[in-house]
């Protein structure tokens, strides 16, 4: 394991949460995979910190645990102010207004807070890390949750507005959904469907 990493986990299991579950893995094995995820990436160690930590307050689908605000400080001493501005955005903005911004090419951004309605405000570039680390989150944990639908067009925007590596590994997870029912029947069963609506359609006119 990275030294880093090391280090990041040994504050997380210090916390007593490192086993956690969480989506058919563990807090600890899913955070490392974001962590990685955004190494890949080429993002910079205070986005990789920030992807660790992505859910530690809790968030609107995650709230198993969540560090309490008193200590807010403490982990902002610990992974850096700019990682930790955007993990407290990550945690706490209404999802809807992070959506509603995708497409929004320059700045100021401003979230609402899902728990106070006060406004977050972030930089084009906090906007972008914030793109990076909820993104990288998401295509963690979907080939384990398989909700392939939950906000399937926000997460198409943030992809193709990160681009390159991110957007490549948006198409190679959305690659392994399940075909629709209706795609796999092959030409026999299009022929048998074609055949019991027209003979529906004889019952219902005759």
């Amino acid at each position: 394991m990275e030294p880093e990493v090391t280090r990041l986990a040994t504050y997380l299991a210090s916390l007593g949460v490192a086993d956690l579950t969480h989506t058919d893995r563990t807090y600890l094995a899913h955070s490392i995979g974001v962590y990685r995820g955004l190494k890949k990436w080429k993002c910079g160690e205070d986005i990789c910190r920030a992807g660790f930590f992505h859910s530690i307050y809790g968030t609107e689908q995650f709230q198993d645990f969540a560090l309490p605000l008193g200590r807010r400080a403490e982990l902002r001493s610990f992974i850096g102010e700019q990682a930790e501005t955007i993990v407290f955005a990550n945690c706490f903005m209404d999802r809807d207004t992070l959506d509603a911004q995708i497409g929004k090419p320059f700045g100021p951004y401003t979230l609402s807070h899902r728990v106070t309605g006060h406004a977050i405000s972030l930089s084009k570039a906090e906007f972008d890390d914030l793109v990076c680390v909820h993104l990288c989150d998401r295509l963690e944990t979907l080939p384990r949750s398989r909700n392939w639908d939950y906000r399937r067009a926000a997460y198409r925007q943030m992809a193709e507005r990160l681009g390159g590596v991110a957007l490549a590994d948006y198409r190679s997870v959305l690659a392994l959904e399940p075909r629709k029912r209706f795609q796999n029947v092959g030409s026999s069963g299009i022929r048998w469907a074609t055949r019991w609506v027209a003979t529906l359609g004889r019952r219902i006119f005759d």
